[in-house]
């Protein structure tokens, strides 16, 4: 049965929709046709804003890292995969800058460990990078130490948490970081905005980069590309509204081209690092990258990446990424286009 209300939720990244949300287009263009907007992220109950995660809630849509969406589809959430924005990010295996490390093989690599019901992605995204690292420079897995450091601290936290210092959300890498100043490690993979400003502050040596390596399969982690996936019930029973959200994505990335400046603080403000940190993440071409599309390549990346999360134990499911796929969308922007 239809609802009246439709819940939305963005990862703290460089999206379209992250724009389209900021500007107040999302609710605007959903309240035109009667449906109330809400966000999860802004929900007082824990249980919601876990679905930002688990994707669980009816008439929903999300965009943000891939794991979370793969894992929801694995399993067995009826969601719809409507969108993919590729944005390439500074990914890399760092180590201190007076490590005597040189290659990676034999080194041993931190990979944070998180406990819980919600899918672990800060580690499904750190042994992505590092296998990518080490298929770069011709080795394996086999070829180092992978060290657990186990975060205590949940991913969902909670409003007014102390330990936040003001902040809305706790930066990532805090627990790698130590364990590499502890010596309890060697070297620990970062990306990102925040993975930049973590590098810049260590004075980090980079050993393998590889968030702009031509490859796809190696490129491909948890953000790169960015899924935007819909509840199946909302688009089976409103196709009409899922065109309304894609037109509204379509509108922020036409917009981002025009305002390359103020692209990149609202880019800076979603990741919560500075202007500097953003540009030298993601490019200050970032304003002509936040585009939507279903590139059969970027799919198959998608699809291979999901390989990789199940081999390494983080689905229990299997999929196919094709029938994920959901066209109707971004087909009807195109065909109003022809017309």
């Amino acid at each position: 049965m239809p609802y009246d209300t439709v819940w939305y939720t963005r990862c703290p990244v460089p999206s379209p929709l992250g724009i389209a949300a900021r500007f107040g287009w999302i609710d605007a263009a959903f309240e035109a046709h009667g449906i109330a907007v809400k966000s999860i992220g802004e929900s007082r109950d824990a249980s919601v804003r876990e679905s930002h995660f688990t994707h669980t809630l009816p008439w929903s849509f999300r965009q943000g890292g891939n794991i979370p969406a793969i894992r929801a589809r694995s399993d067995g959430r009826e969601t719809r995969l409507i969108g993919l924005t590729r944005v390439d990010e500074f990914q890399a295996v760092i180590t201190l800058p007076d490590s005597p490390l040189r290659d990676l093989k034999g080194a041993r690599i931190g990979v944070p460990r998180r406990a819980g019901p919600i899918v672990d992605f800060h580690r499904a995204t750190a042994l992505k990078g590092i296998v990518s690292a080490l298929t770069v420079i011709g080795g394996t897995a086999e070829d180092v130490t992978l060290v657990d450091v186990v975060v205590a601290k949940p991913i969902i936290t909670e409003r007014g948490d102390a330990g936040l210092h003001g902040l809305s959300r706790r930066q990532p890498y805090w627990a790698e970081i130590a364990a590499l100043a502890a010596g309890r490690v060697d070297a620990v993979f970062v990306k990102g905005g925040e993975g930049v400003a973590i590098a810049n502050l260590l004075g980090a040596r980079v050993l393998v980069e590889t968030g702009h390596h031509p490859d796809p399969n190696i490129r491909i982690n948890n953000g790169t590309p960015r899924t935007l996936t819909v509840d199946a019930s909302f688009i089976e029973e409103r196709p009409d509204l899922a065109a309304v959200l894609v037109a509204q994505v379509d509108r922020a990335a036409a917009w981002a081209r025009a305002n390359p400046e103020e692209t990149r603080r609202i880019v800076a403000r979603e990741v919560g690092v500075s202007e500097e940190a953003a540009g030298a993440a993601y490019g200050a071409d970032v304003h002509l990258k936040l585009g939507l599309s279903l590139d059969p390549g970027q799919v198959a990346a998608i699809a291979h990446f999901k390989d990789f999360l199940l081999a390494w134990g983080f689905l229990e499911n299997d999929f196919d990424v094709d029938a994920w796929v959901d066209r109707r969308p971004i087909d009807s922007r195109q065909e109003a286009v022809a017309e």
